[in-house]
């Protein structure tokens, strides 16, 4: 059968109206990333929102494709939460680089990713690491997206003796986010499919009448991606920025996808009894070709989303689940306008029900085992503590070392733990 050689479908695991229908499931749940990611990237001078918006459809198309034609798995992928703060508020605010020298970066740690994934060392670094750090990390990553909506909204906001406090959520931006987490928590309660879509959209037409949403219309065709694609720095890629950057990115991005691919197959029950996920390899490919590409569209890092658990819920179990995924994003480019409209007040409540449902792996990290409990701790407090998923994650496991070997537990640790805790010690000397 042809969809079986093209998508890996198996008619006797599901059907393919259930496959199609787990596509628009999991597009529902995703296609925030569309209002989000312009929203982030509209704080870079040089990147118009249309353009990002255009570009953010464009890579979530190839990712789908490439998970469908070549993973042949039922997950969507787009421009990656956390890493596209990253971007940002990391490499361009916070380091002072220009989006072009961070767009260059993303496509040298893409091509990395390609010679590591055909080399199996990313599919070897997954299967180092302890199960309950693999169930931290999802966690750590869920508050970390939740507090970039609680404070993008002006929930929490910035304080000089506290760090950080409660912002004004009687009225404005503050007051229209709770009022959107309400009603989107409410549709969940309900299973309403798409509700964290749903969600957003409703919540900003309440913003119309509270004067927080300025509405700029429907339809349009896709704005065009001229601004933003392949505007690479090329002059200093040998330079010790560019290193420390790539570095950067590499480990930020590796820990990444490594995180919501496990959360993400774990949450489905895609794993067998030691935590192992199949076709992972081919995954890893997926994810990286979309990086790469999303670099040349003008866009940060593209990965897996752990929303796509909502249609493999649905009955998802091959490629084609993320074939229909593509053809929705085909759909939605024609909608920029309605999504453009949509402000950092009403897309906050997504990310915090993402939070959400990326936390609950924590329920099987070991507690009562200390050696494995305190890592996975570390790991998940330290991500939004220190803004960085890939500190969350290097912090946790130089933590998982030094736990169980001063208790005596040599053997749970693999050669590749040891290798790899001495280069996140190093990491941490050096950058």
């Amino acid at each position: 059968m042809i969809l079986s050689k093209l998508f890996g479908f198996d008619p006797t695991k599901s059907t393919i109206k259930r496959e199609i229908l787990a596509g628009i499931t999991t597009f529902l749940t995703m296609s925030y990333i569309l209002a989000v990611n312009p929203n982030i990237f509209k704080e870079l001078p040089g990147m118009p929102e249309g353009s990002v918006f255009t570009s953010t459809a464009l890579a979530a198309i190839i990712g789908c494709l490439a998970m469908a034609f070549i993973g042949k798995l039922p997950f969507g992928l787009a421009p990656g939460m956390g890493l596209n703060a990253f971007f940002v508020y990391g490499v361009c605010i916070g380091m002072g680089y220009s989006w072009q020298f961070a767009l260059t970066a993303v496509l040298i740690e893409g091509l990395i990713f390609i010679l590591l994934t055909i080399t199996n060392v990313r599919e070897a670094i997954v299967n180092a690491i302890p199960l309950s750090l693999r169930n931290a990390i999802g966690a750590g990553i869920g508050l970390f997206i939740a507090f970039i909506g609680l404070s993008s909204a002006g929930v929490v906001v910035n304080n000089e003796a506290t760090l950080v406090s409660l912002g004004d959520i009687t009225s404005g931006s503050a007051l229209l986010a709770l009022i959107g987490l309400v009603i989107t928590g409410f549709m969940f309660m309900r299973d309403v499919p798409g509700a964290i879509l749903i969600g957003i959209l409703v919540t900003m037409l309440i913003g119309i009448p509270m004067g927080v949403t300025e509405f700029k219309g429907i339809l349009s065709k896709p704005d065009s991606i001229a601004p933003i694609f392949c505007q690479f720095e090329f002059k200093e890629i040998f330079s010790l920025d560019m290193l420390v950057v790539v570095f950067t990115f590499l480990f930020i991005d590796m820990f990444d996808t490594v995180g919501t691919l496990v959360g993400v197959c774990t949450k489905a029950n895609m794993v067998d009894e030691k935590g192992n996920i199949s076709r992972i390899k081919e995954a890893f490919m997926a994810d990286a070709i979309a990086t790469t590409a999303g670099a040349m569209l003008g866009t940060s890092t593209t990965t897996t989303y752990v929303e796509s658990a909502a249609g493999v819920a649905q009955g998802g179990r091959s490629g084609l689940t993320a074939f229909a995924v593509a053809i929705c994003f085909a759909v939605a480019l024609f909608f920029s306008p309605l999504f453009l409209s949509i402000p950092s007040a009403a897309t906050a409540p997504a990310l915090i029900v993402v939070g959400l449902l990326m936390i609950e792996p924590i329920t099987k990290i070991p507690f009562g085992d200390f050696s494995e409990s305190i890592p996975a701790f570390v790991c998940i407090i330290m991500m939004p503590l220190t803004y960085s998923i890939s500190n969350g994650i290097l912090l946790g496991m130089i933590a998982y070392i030094v736990m169980n070997v001063v208790s005596g537990k040599f053997k749970k640790i693999s050669v590749t733990m040891y290798i790899l805790a001495i280069l996140f010690i190093l990491k941490f000397i050096f950058i």
